[in-house]
């Protein structure tokens, strides 16, 4: 079998939404992620590594039922992305900004109880992180080059800044969590494309 094979989408299609285009800014913990350094500065991510730990959150996000499980995305460019995933899979999201005290204040509005929380960036999304280690639910986050991973669990390398490769993204996470519930039997049965996860 052949690299190509093993991966989750073509690897034209994550060179082409530039999942694998780091920063300028590089922290200890995603050293490991990164495959080089280009000559204007910007650090260069693994796709293989992209790869692998996008398999292993899908198999790991799949063993919870929907509604067990946020995303929260503050991120403009990752809201169609996210609000599509969970049109598809039934899973709750949180798009803008995350109300702290949603996981650990049963007083508020929001109050919700997961078992799992996926971010898009542990920055912006920094208060979901909080309040999920005050529970002591899993925490998986999408980390580009510059970002801290403590507190997280599972580290998902990647751009997680730009619209393209967030929707491949959340596209990938859709067409596995589905298919491993058994909502569609192969890649082909799902109708939606990367370009529909994909904001104007």
């Amino acid at each position: 079998m052949s690299d190509e094979e093993k991966l989750l989408v073509p690897l034209d299609s994550y060179l082409k939404s530039g999942v694998h285009i780091g920063t300028k800014f590089r922290t200890a913990y995603m050293k490991d992620f990164i495959y080089k350094v280009r000559p204007d500065g910007l650090s260069v991510l693994n796709v293989q590594k992209i790869n692998d730990r996008l398999e292993i959150a899908t198999k790991f996000i799949s063993r919870y039922e929907p509604n067990d499980i946020i995303v929260v995305c503050r991120r403009e460019n990752g809201h169609k992305s996210v609000n599509l995933f969970s049109k598809l899979t039934g899973i709750r999201v949180v798009s803008g900004r995350y109300p702290p005290g949603t996981l650990t204040n049963p007083a508020l509005d929001t109050f919700t109880e997961a078992k799992l929380i996926f971010v898009v960036d542990p920055w912006p999304d920094k208060n979901a992180v909080n309040d999920a280690v005050k529970v002591g639910i899993p925490i998986i986050a999408l980390c580009d080059t510059n970002n801290e991973a403590n507190n997280i669990d599972l580290v998902v390398p990647g751009n997680n800044k730009g619209k393209k490769s967030l929707a491949l993204f959340f596209y990938i996470l859709t067409k596995e969590y589905m298919k491993s519930r058994g909502l569609i039997k192969k890649d082909e049965d799902m109708k939606e494309t990367i370009e529909d996860f994909t904001p104007e």
